[in-house]
């Protein structure tokens, strides 16, 4: 055997030692068992006599005595015939373990010490290099210096603890072939065939993977990918790289894969996606770059009606905001009209003056002064509303007026699947196939398309002179077409979520391999610096990233806004009406509803004329001593009666 590594108990080197090996030397020649040797459990059982010799000195010193009983839980089963009942324990068997467990002695295998839970205090193991028929001493393992180390453990028992992982190392390792470097693992043989790698021969979107005609050399971002992380691999690989694919025209994926399933090539690489059907027939490695297919529109500035100004808001949006106008009007009226002079007058001008009032704070141009309290209160959230109804409104406007809209009416996968128009693929995807079998379009709507030329061309002539009315393609292929045709966007988004991966024959090592090589070169950044390096985007990918849609602006938006107005609006309206209520049951005795309507529509005279009429009522009334009153002068106050000039006091 030759590099192989294992462990063995360690057993330091002591006087006690050498003469047990001697003694058992002199006895096994004795006996003639010379071939008999003593190993490291021979050392174990030794102590482990003297171990037990010692706890049962120290139980017979203590008054410890040998005593049997029997036991009532040990009996037999219905039909057994174990005769369990026959058996006896040792009754004083907790206080002999209690001793075994003080032991502490120095034995032929070491410090023989138990911790509380039985086990040795110092346990360590030896790092055994097995060379041929011999073997070497590498290290030593034990809890007390860490995992490894080349001092042996009772040479560190008189030194601190330390486990850094710099004090932890081996000596040299002799791995098979003699030789002191690390394996890499399994190789291919020397005088092995080469790997015949199918690789796609592509005629648009050279970047990903092509033939240069001119030197006849496979370059792009997916072999830029497969070199990299076969250069992470433990082992070198020869393989061969076979164009698949006249160069004309983009080459069937599908048909690369039964090639690959049939032992034509015993590999793919390249921008092959890894689909369902594909996955039953071969073996795909991690994918390194993420893909799904999405759907390219034209764009341009368009307004499709010229009814515009009500798009920002939905019919719902519309009809609450109408509503809340009336409402606050109508609150703010009931507020006002007992003590504000511009909210009063025949019933045909306050019905104009709610509207007017109600509709003119849109434009904060309201003429009419509050005078309450309660009234300011519900004006000022109600101002606040509008403020931010408008604010939103001029900026869903603008944004319906001036930002980039589809020219057609497509805004996702649904728009495609119920119209009739041609859409567009790219030859050689499993576009088709998914559209067809997976969306339900129609195989006679397809179109294939060869070139980013082509897709533009398509896109700009429309359905109806003879284009497509959209194109589904994978997203990496969208990127690069973006980045030079800026008349183009993304309608929607991604509705369905693959990878690109390399392709394998069924249980081929070099798919796993490879799959932990990809996943490290996406750790340390390398898939995006060979991306960035062949997918260059131009100036036009910000302005057509992704299409816009500039929805309507729902009532949930600003359900918040009206809640907090509505809250304010009743709340305002039930102290307006409690403290109505309070003086009309302190001022009238007589009560019915009719009267406190009346009280309520009756016009408030002003705090000052009834403060200017109490003070001349104090100031008329005579100093006559109140026992001088009659009964009648007493019940029957003076009144203010006004007068052209004044106000007299009546009696």
């Amino acid at each position: 055997m030759q590099g192989v590594l294992t462990l063995r108990p360690h057993i330091p080197n002591s006087r006690m030692k050498s003469n047990l090996i001697s003694k058992w030397s002199r006895q096994s020649h004795k006996y003639n068992h010379s071939d008999l040797h003593v190993n490291t459990y021979g050392f174990y059982v030794y102590d482990s006599v003297w171990a037990l010799a010692r706890a049962l000195d120290a139980f017979f010193g203590d008054g410890g005595r040998i005593s049997f009983s029997n036991d009532s839980r040990l009996h037999d089963e219905a039909g057994e015939t174990l005769h369990l009942e026959a058996m006896s324990i040792f009754d004083m068997g907790n206080k002999l373990l209690e001793n075994i467990r003080k032991v502490n002695f120095t034995g032929a295998s070491g410090q023989v010490q138990f911790d509380a839970s039985g086990d040795l205090i110092h346990p360590a193991y030896d790092i055994i290099n097995l060379i041929g028929n011999g073997m070497r001493t590498i290290g030593f393992w034990s809890n007390y210096s860490g995992l490894l180390s080349t001092m042996s453990p009772e040479a560190l028992y008189s030194k601190p603890p330390n486990t850094s992982l710099a004090n932890q190392h081996l000596y040299d390792v002799i791995w098979p072939g003699e030789t002191a470097q690390r394996p890499r693992g399994w190789v291919f043989p020397s005088n092995a065939k080469e790997l015949k790698i199918g690789v796609p021969n592509r005629f648009s979107f050279k970047e990903f993977v092509t033939e240069d005609n001119a030197t006849g050399s496979i370059n792009g971002y997916c072999i830029d990918v497969f070199t990299q992380a076969l250069s992470l691999l433990p082992y070198p690989v020869s393989y061969k790289f076979i164009p698949f694919g006249s160069g004309t025209e983009n080459p069937s994926y599908d048909k690369l894969i039964q090639m690959v399933e049939s032992n034509e090539f015993d590999a793919a690489i390249g921008d092959i996606a890894i689909t369902m059907s594909r996955t039953v027939a071969i073996d795909f490695t991690q994918p390194f770059i993420e893909t799904g297919l999405v759907i390219l529109a034209p764009v341009k500035k368009h307004i499709k009606t010229s009814w515009a100004f009500l798009q920002p808001f939905t019919l719902e949006m519309w009809c609450v905001t109408g509503l809340f106008f009336l409402i606050v009007g109508v609150v703010v009226w009931v507020l006002e009209h007992r003590i504000n002079e511009d909210f009063r007058g025949p019933p045909s001008q306050q019905i104009i003056t709610i509207f007017w009032f109600s509709f003119s704070t849109l434009f904060f141009s309201h003429r009419e002064n509050t005078r309450s309290t309660l009234g300011r209160g519900v004006l000022i959230i109600w101002l606040f509303v509008v403020l931010i109804i408008v604010s939103s409104y001029t900026a869903s406007l603008t944004s319906i007026l001036t930002v980039q809209q589809l020219d057609t009416s497509i805004k996702g996968i649904d728009d495609l699947k119920s119209s009739d128009d041609p859409v567009g693929f790219q030859v050689g995807s499993f576009a088709q196939d998914y559209m067809v079998n997976e969306l339900n379009i129609s195989r006679s709507r397809l179109r294939a398309l060869g070139s980013p030329q082509e897709y533009a061309d398509a896109l700009q002539l429309g359905p109806k002179k003879g284009g497509v009315m959209a194109i589904v393609d994978e997203r990496p292929y969208v990127e690069l077409f973006l980045s030079t045709y800026c008349k183009i966007a993304v309608a929607g988004s991604d509705f369905t979520s693959r990878g690109w991966g390399f392709a394998f024959r069924r249980d081929s090592p070099l798919q796993v391999d490879l799959s932990t090589a990809i996943l490290s070169l996406s750790e340390n950044g390398e898939l995006q610096r060979i991306r960035d390096k062949w997918v260059k985007t131009g100036d036009c990918t910000t302005d057509n990233s992704e299409f816009v849609d500039s929805d309507q602006l729902r009532l949930e938006s600003f359900f918040g806004l009206f809640l907090i107005c509505g809250v304010a609006c009743v709340l305002a309206l039930l102290i307006y009406f409690g403290i109505m209520l309070r003086k009309y049951l302190k001022h009238h005795p007589r009560r019915s509803l009719r009267r406190f309507i009346s009280f309520v529509h009756k016009k408030e005279p002003p705090k000052n004329m009834e403060r200017r009429s109490m003070s001349l009522l104090r100031s008329s009334t005579p100093t006559t001593p109140m026992s001088s009153l009659t009964a009648l002068d007493i019940e029957r106050p003076d009144r203010p009666v006004r007068n052209d000039s004044a106000i007299d006091m009546e009696s």
